[in-house]
């Protein structure tokens, strides 16, 4: 499932260096994308030693392809990516019992605004992640999520 990334020895992982693309996000948050870039997002990633999560979910239009998406994505075994619930255990319970976590960056990347998975799917696929947040932030471990809507789903 996940690796723990390499580290370098001359990198900090938390508290964030002045110059650091996130210097201004909380650890433990969802939010949009806005101005940042995925690959940014994942060269600071790297250079935090956190896990880098992207999922491409432009070719969904249901939440049960959006699963897929993301399952196949973060190489999540299928059990785990059946529904929110699961996928909620699996980023949480799971992870964390694999081990020590060094900190976590996904983005979700172009999620559907279409009639089957409408904006109160939205809303229920982003609270799994909020309480994902919520749970490592507990744990004092930075999980950061950024998402964009496809704009042309219909």
């Amino acid at each position: 499932m996940f690796n723990a990334p390499v580290q370098r020895e001359e990198e900090s992982v938390e508290p964030l260096s002045t110059d650091s693309l996130l210097r201004t996000v909380p650890q433990n948050v969802v939010q949009s994308i806005r101005a940042f870039r995925v690959e940014e997002l994942q060269a600071e990633a790297l250079r935090m030693g956190h896990h880098f999560l992207y999922a491409n979910c432009s070719q969904a239009l249901t939440r049960q392809q959006v699963l897929a998406a993301i399952t196949e994505s973060f190489h999540i075994p299928r059990p785990f990516g059946k529904n929110y619930d699961a996928l909620t255990d699996c980023l949480t319970t799971t992870v964390f019992e694999a081990g020590e976590q060094p900190g976590f960056l996904v983005v979700l990347e172009d999620l559907p605004n279409a009639q089957k998975f409408d904006k109160e799917a939205r809303e229920n696929l982003l609270d799994v992640f909020r309480d994902a947040a919520d749970f490592w932030a507990e744990k004092k471990v930075a999980f950061r999520v950024f998402f964009s809507f496809h704009l042309s789903a219909q």
